[in-house]
Parts: C-alpha cells; sequence; structure tokens
C-alpha cells in the first residue's frame, strides 16, 4: 500500500501558515484514523491534527517550533511498516519509506527556495512576502531584517517592526539588492534592531514578565490591523430602557423553559443583524483593489479568557436564527471559549465583531477592526441617567437605562455616512424593543 502524506490543514479564512507546538507521535509509533497527531497554532487558535488514515507514522518532515505553510506534508504515515515490522525480512520496506519522505523534503525547500531571495540564503512565509509587497519593501530590504523566529526566519513580528521604523525615518528604504559572496554566519546588531532590541531601564523592583504565546498573536494581529486599516470610530447613545424591563420580566420563565440564561448579548446581536440588513455594505471584506459583499452575516462575539486574553467564536449565518436559536449559540461560545473546547471552525469566518467593553463597567470603547472585516461594534455598560422624554403632553424628564455604542470602521470603503447611519440605525432598532414581544 502507498504511503500517506499528512498534510498542514487549512485553519480558516486568510491563515496561510501554522506553527508545530507539540508532536503527540513519535517516528514509528501507530495511529489509528481520527487520531490526533501533533498540536499546531495559528494567531486565532490552538488545535490537534488528526489523521485521517490510520498507519504507522515512518517520517516526521518538521520540528516543533517550525512554522508550516498550509497544505505542505508535514508526516509520512506508512500502512505497510506494520507488517515489515511482523515478518522478519533481510532487505526491510524502511529504506523506501525514507528515500520517499528525503524526496519530499528536497520538493520542500525547492519550493521554499522559490520564495527565497535572490541568494537563496533565508526562506520567507507567504505572510511575510504578503506584507513586504503590501508595504513596498524590497527584497534587498529583506534581507537586512536579522529574524527571531526559527533558525533567523523573518517574522510578521520582525517585518512589522521593521516598516514601523523606517516611515518614523530610523532606517531608510532601499530599491537596490546588493548580491555578495556567501559569508561567514557572524551574529551582528543592524542599525535598524538596535532601537528595538535595546533594552528599557529597569528600575528597583521591577518584574519582567514574557508574553505568552497567545498574548504575542494577539499583538502582532493588533498591529498588523492598525497598519492595514485606517480607523475611524463613531458614537451614539441609545436609551435601551425597555430591553432592561423586557429581559427583568422574561428571565425566569426563559430559563425555566429553555434551560439557558437569557444575558444581553442576544438581544443586542439580534439588533446588529437587522442594521447589517439594512445597511449590507458593512458586511464586506477588502482584497486587494476589489471589495468582496458576504452573503451570510456571520457575527463574531468578543470573549474574555480567564487568562486576560481575548477570544472571538463566530456565530454562523445569525441572520438566520430566532432570539432563543442566539441565546443558544452565544451561551454554548462563551462557555465553551473560556474552557479552550473551540473549533478552529468556530473562530474563523467571521463577517462583522461586536465586543461589549460594558461587561468591564466602561461606558464606551474604541475597539480595533478585527481583520479581514472592515467594521466593529462595540457595547458600553448600561448606567440610569436622567433623559428627556417627548411625550404627547410635552417634553418630560425621567429616569432612563442609556448606553453608549462604538463603532470602529475601515475608513478606506466605509465612509462616516454609512458607518454613522449603520450605528445610529442599531441604536434605533433597541429603542424600539417591544417590551410585550414573545421570545
Amino acid at each position: 500500500m502507498a504511503d500517506f502524506e499528512l498534510v498542514m490543514p487549512k485553519m480558516g479564512e486568510s491563515i496561510a501558515e501554522a506553527t508545530i507546538i507539540r508532536w503527540l507521535k513519535k517516528e514509528g509509533e501507530a495511529v489509528k484514523t481520527d487520531e490526533s497527531v501533533l498540536e499546531i497554532a495559528t494567531d486565532k487558535v490552538d488545535s490537534e491534527v488528526p489523521t485521517p488514515q490510520s498507519g504507522v507514522i515512518s517520517k516526521i518532515l518538521f520540528k516543533e517550533g517550525d512554522v508550516v505553510p498550509v497544505g505542505a506534508a508535514i508526516a509520512i504515515i506508512s500502512s505497510e511498516t506494520v507488517v515489515a515490522s511482523a515478518i522478519p525480512s533481510p532487505t526491510p520496506e524502511v529504506p523506501k519509506v525514507e528515500v520517499a519522505a528525503t524526496q519530499i523534503i528536497n520538493e520542500i525547500k525547492s519550493v521554499q527556495q522559490t520564495v527565497s531571495n535572490s541568494n537563496g540564503a533565508k526562506f520567507y512565509s507567504p505572510l511575510v512576502l504578503n506584507i513586504a509587497r503590501e508595504e513596498n519593501v524590497s527584497m534587498g530590504e529583506l534581507q537586512q531584517i536579522s529574524g527571531t523566529g526559527n533558525e533567523g526566519r523573518v517574522t510578521k513580528r520582525d517585518i512589522l517592526a521593521y516598516i514601523d521604523q523606517r516611515k518614523s525615518g530610523v532606517v531608510a528604504a532601499t530599491t537596490e539588492v546588493k548580491v555578495t559572496a556567501p559569508q561567514p554566519q557572524v551574529k551582528t546588531v543592524t542599525p535598524a534592531l538596535a532601537t528595538t532590541s535595546s533594552k528599557l531601564a529597569l528600575m528597583p523592583g521591577d518584574e519582567i514578565i514574557e508574553m505568552d504565546r497567545m498574548r504575542k498573536l494577539i499583538a502582532d494581529h493588533m498591529v498588523m490591523s492598525k497598519h492595514t486599516s485606517p480607523h475611524v470610530t463613531s458614537f451614539v447613545e441609545a436609551d435601551v430602557t425597555n430591553m432592561v424591563l423586557w429581559r427583568e420580566k422574561v428571565k425566569k420563565n426563559f430559563e425555566k423553559r429553555e434551560g439557558e440564561k437569557i444575558t444581553f448579548t442576544p438581544l443586542f446581536i439580534e439588533c446588529v443583524v437587522k442594521a447589517i440588513k439594512d445597511f449590507p455594505m458593512i458586511n464586506i471584506s477588502i482584497d486587494g483593489q476589489n471589495i468582496i459583499k458576504r452573503k451570510n452575516i456571520n457575527l463574531g462575539m468578543a470573549a474574555a479568557l480567564p487568562s486576560g486574553n481575548l477570544i472571538v467564536p463566530v456565530i454562523k449565518n445569525a441572520d438566520t436564527m430566532n432570539l432563543v436559536g442566539l441565546t443558544k449559540s452565544v451561551n454554548d461560545l462563551g462557555n465553551r471559549a473560556r474552557n479552550n473546547k473551540l473549533a478552529p471552525d468556530e473562530i474563523s469566518g467571521g463577517t462583522f465583531t461586536l465586543t461589549n467593553v460594558g461587561g468591564f463597567v466602561n461606558v464606551m470603547g474604541t475597539p480595533i477592526i478585527n481583520q479581514p472585516q472592515v467594521a466593529i461594534m462595540a457595547t458600553g455598560s448600561i448606567k440610569k441617567k436622567p433623559a428627556v422624554i417627548e411625550t404627547e403632553y410635552g417634553d418630560v424628564i425621567a429616569i432612563r437605562h442609556m448606553m453608549f455604542l462604538s463603532l470602529s470602521y475601515d475608513h478606506r470603503v466605509v465612509d462616516g455616512s454609512l458607518g454613522g447611519s449603520f450605528l445610529r440605525r442599531v441604536g434605533d432598532y433597541m429603542e424600539q424593543w417591544d417590551i410585550n414581544r414573545e421570545y
């Protein structure tokens, strides 16, 4: 039977590579169909990779810590090895597997050379090359960046740091590529990296806390988003008194009938979905010079983890769900997010994101767009305030439940008119909540 290549799976939209965290199996170990072989990580989630075929791991092609492109072979699984080990033979089949593995490794190296620099001395991931192309970073400049990744590889963090310094004038852009003879590897510090690698002065009592891997990925993603999209934020204040009174009235019966606690989040999501239907150009992404208008409304909801990090599970096709369905989805995804039980598909494919800064008793926030989306809305804390109410008998001042809404949007494609109108429409749906409605 032929050997089987276990490849790096695609973990979601816009993800071109993943990092191998840990191999769960070793070379020579038997694996069963759908059994996890290794753990990988992207900038969105950690996940285990199962094998679709049983057999024996003949060859592991990448080490722990390696960054592997999506679709590249990461291991060879052979079903012949089990038979060969059971029947002694002077010429075992293992050498054939070794030859096949060597050929695969050579093919991978060959592919890597096609995206290498002109000297073939370094490998640049597709993500790094895309950033370089978008920021007009020449290959000569890439060669000058000392990478902090595995075997000196230039990471996304390295190239973004270089771009920051180039914009601030610390380094100058170059268009000329100098080809020189190979030199002995000597660790040097270029002027560009001298600033980023210089240590901050420590004071008595200071404590150094290293970022965990997830925090580093979040930091990279946030910096990338600010580099990609010119952010603009609009605000409105909404009277959500009817929402507060309705939820207070139905929450006990709702939990008794549905077995779920109803929070304000599914109520907010329902209003957001209605507004997206009214303004579909909020539900888009940018691909180069093209605008991708999304058919599905996949709504991400930012969830805080016990570690203090943030993750965004996605409610797929939120526009097809009623309030009960939204409540069940919100509770299920939120609980599994806090217990690190989300699947990769459940945190990818979002088209719009909602974050609740009111959960931290903040009145408003200016959230950063979750790429490749073009808008993210934040809901603040609900506060009782005196407000002017228009009645048929004239204006009166009453105590109302008020809440600020904020919308950060990508000004490349969302103008103030669209962003402001959309946000106001969300507020209108909240204020028009029917206090006598059913679930």
